[in-house]
């Protein structure tokens, strides 16, 4: 006893407190007015904190693990004593075994928390005592910090004209590659292309405006969707096209224009029936997620197929866009990220620049040959071997600039009356679902973004009424696609900072006005074809991570999500393969180029009925990736047990609690008070 006494000074030793020890006094927070009422007195700090995997989801929070990672954005990792406290075997061997007495610990920085109603945007992460501050529910919610312009805020004159056209420019490649695309399998000449491509900007800038003033009124660009270029491409080869020799391409446009405005009607009802809220319930970010992943992965067999044709010139354009977008993308000019905001514009400038340069010189010239000649009509072998790296390297091979007027205006039925057909329009109405699923997940992450709060889902039902508005009106002009919210749109508003819904409709005035300019249209329509691979390999690519993405909102380390989303994406390449691959012969449907053959599934598929017109609807949907990621984990997310933070709801505001707040009503409102007609219609309004 001596010894231990003589070890451990009697005046130091003490008598044992309770455990964890008190930390030093220190000025308490101001109780919150619930806390008054309750009596709530917090024990452990660090209670209630958000889910590390998504603070700024806006979700339910998820309880945080006792010894879970450190966030590496959020600072330094908490103290050990941030954690819940030891068993209690601990007080007693410590107090037992004459140890001296740990002092106390400072107390660890506390994160500020966040109702789940207020969107979950990213609020400051400084030093706070113990208590958790929560917020006060009298108080407004906090306005985002990490953009430039918010939804409501206007720009001067020039940034709206500098932001306003920095917001297209960084979507171009959504906008213009569809229509180099559709228009060359659909058999139409290089001033088709120009035509539909005009269209396509007049169409994209009407649809922005009328989706800004009586959509979700949210700064998202409505154009093209890549969601419909698979069922566009099935209807294309479908069998009945196949024995075509004049008037091509008008023909099967007319047949799209029937097919997109029968789905742009069902999108109407879906939208304004308030059918659009009910199935709100069943989408989530395991839903979204495979489905959005599922459209950027279905191209794969035209990606590097097609830029094979001149490997030089479509490997440096890749490889451009590669660097500008990932190794110069922290690089600032003029206080702009340059590089990331045009990567796709840059890169597309200077690889067209040096094919330009290699023309000029000859090197894709061989004697005695001419690349607008067919291969099939070359007497010289010679030819036959190169004609098509000719026509695919060259940069003189389209006429169209040359050709083009310099002033055109698209107007409604320009290419004829179209023609209905019930199995194509089935098709796109199937389809049309799918676009209204990938809105879902965009209207949900850029209200992240730029407004106050996430929109009620009668407001993203009224999105999704002006969606297929604008696809009835795309069919009537005949862009040859559907219109829906781009998703592109969520990542360019973080990279731009820009989030004012007056740019966006500056920009759409814009592409109103340079779509009546042919030369415009001729211009996009004279980009090599190996050119447009290769920007769409870095599109489609893009496209698949921002579906990914979405999972950042539900619990990221959860198998059971894990296993859906996996499960939903590989089903989703191996059953379409199924379908494409069911009784095709080597040497049959030889005239459609191989990256095409996936989408002649309706003339060769496994499902055989009374009906023909039913077998070509099951399967052209069931050879469609996103169609089978959409239904996989649809069903697997709505039937698997589990909970709302696992899975990750989506959290729309209540309209009832919305209609009190006067940012949220100036944010989603109608304008010109034309909400006010409609307040009976509860399921498209506030």
């Amino acid at each position: 006893m001596s010894s231990a006494s003589g070890a451990l000074p009697q005046p130091r030793r003490g008598r044992p407190g309770p455990w964890p020890p008190a930390p030093p006094p220190q000025p308490q927070a101001q109780p919150l007015s619930w806390a008054k009422r309750t009596g709530f007195q917090p024990r452990v700090s660090g209670e209630s904190l958000p889910s590390a995997s998504a603070p700024n989801s806006g979700q339910v929070p998820l309880p945080r693990p006792a010894e879970a990672p450190a966030d590496l954005e959020s600072g330094p990792p908490a103290r050990p004593n941030s954690a819940l406290p030891p068993p209690p075997a601990a007080p007693a061997a410590v107090a037992g075994n004459g140890e001296r007495q740990q002092p106390p610990l400072p107390p660890p920085q506390a994160r500020t928390r966040r109702r789940d109603s207020d969107g979950g945007r990213p609020n400051g992460q400084a030093a706070a005592p113990s208590l958790p501050q929560l917020q006060e529910e009298e108080e407004p919610p906090e306005r985002p910090a990490h953009v430039k312009y918010e939804l409501r805020d206007t720009p001067g004159l020039f940034p709206l004209v500098i932001y306003g056209f920095q917001h297209y420019i960084s979507m171009v490649g959504s906008i213009i590659l569809i229509p180099l695309i559709m228009v060359p399998a659909m058999g139409g000449s290089a001033d088709d292309t120009a035509a539909v491509v005009s269209t396509v900007l007049l169409v994209t800038g009407m649809t922005t405006l009328l989706h800004m003033f009586v959509g979700t009124r949210l700064p998202l660009v409505q154009g093209p969707s890549f969601v419909y270029l698979a069922p566009a491409l099935a209807i294309i080869y479908s069998p009945e096209f196949f024995g075509l020799n004049d008037n091509n391409f008008k023909h099967i446009m007319k047949h799209l224009q029937g097919a997109i405005i029968i789905g742009g009607a069902f999108q109407v009802v879906l939208g304004y029936t308030g059918l659009m809220s009910l199935f709100l319930r069943l989408i989530n970010p395991v839903v979204v997620s495979p489905t959005v992943a599922a459209v950027g992965l279905s191209f794969f067999s035209y990606g590097f197929a097609k830029l094979g044709t001149c490997i030089e010139m479509g490997i440096l354009q890749l490889l451009m866009v590669v660097i500008f977008a990932l190794y110069l993308r922290k690089i600032k000019l003029f206080g702009y990220r340059v590089f990331l905001i045009y990567a796709v514009p840059l890169a597309l400038g200077i690889t067209w620049a040096v094919a330009i340069v290699l023309t000029a010189t000859g090197v894709y010239s061989y004697k005695g040959c001419d690349a607008n000649i067919p291969a099939s009509n070359n007497v010289s072998a010679f030819c036959r071997k190169h004609v098509l790296r000719m026509k695919s390297c060259r940069v003189d091979t389209s006429h169209a600039l040359r050709s083009s007027p310099w002033f055109r205006f698209p107007y409604p039925l320009q290419w004829g009356t179209p023609a209905f057909s019930w199995k194509m329009g089935l098709v796109m109405c199937a389809v049309s679902v799918i676009a209204s699923v990938d809105s879902v997940g965009s209207y949900h992450a850029s209200s992240l973004f730029v407004a106050t709060r996430p929109p009620t889902s009668g407001v993203v039902s009224r999105g999704i009424g002006v969606e297929g508005v604008s696809t009835v009106l795309a069919g009537l002009w005949g862009t040859g696609v559907g219109s829906a919210t781009i998703t592109e749109n969520v990542h360019t508003i973080a990279v731009t900072k820009m989030g004012s819904r007056r740019a966006v409709g500056f920009g759409a005035i814009l592409l109103l006005l340079l779509s009546i300019v042919g030369k415009v249209g001729a211009f996009i329509a004279s980009i090599p074809d190996v050119m447009v691979a290769a920007l769409l390999c870095f599109m489609w690519a893009m496209l698949c991570a921002l579906g990914l993405s979405n999972l950042r909102y539900s619990a990221t380390g959860s198998s059971r999500n894990s296993i859906i989303v996996g499960l939903a994406l590989f089903l989703s390449l191996s059953v379409p393969s199924y379908f494409q691959q069911y009784g095709v012969h080597p040497s049959g449907n030889s005239s459609v180029p191989t990256y095409f053959q996936p989408y002649i599934v309706a003339s060769h598929g496994p499902v055989h009925t009374g009906s023909g017109g039913v077998n070509y609807v099951l399967n052209t949907l069931l050879s469609l990736n996103m169609v089978i990621a959409f239904l996989v984990a649809l069903i697997l997310d709505n039937t698997v047990p589990g909970g709302r933070q696992e899975r990750g709801l989506y959290v729309w505001s209540e309209a009832e609690v919305a209609k009190r707040e006067s940012a949220f009503m100036k944010d989603y409102e109608l304008p010109f008070k034309i909400g006010r007609a409609f307040r009976w219609v509860k399921w498209v309004g506030l």
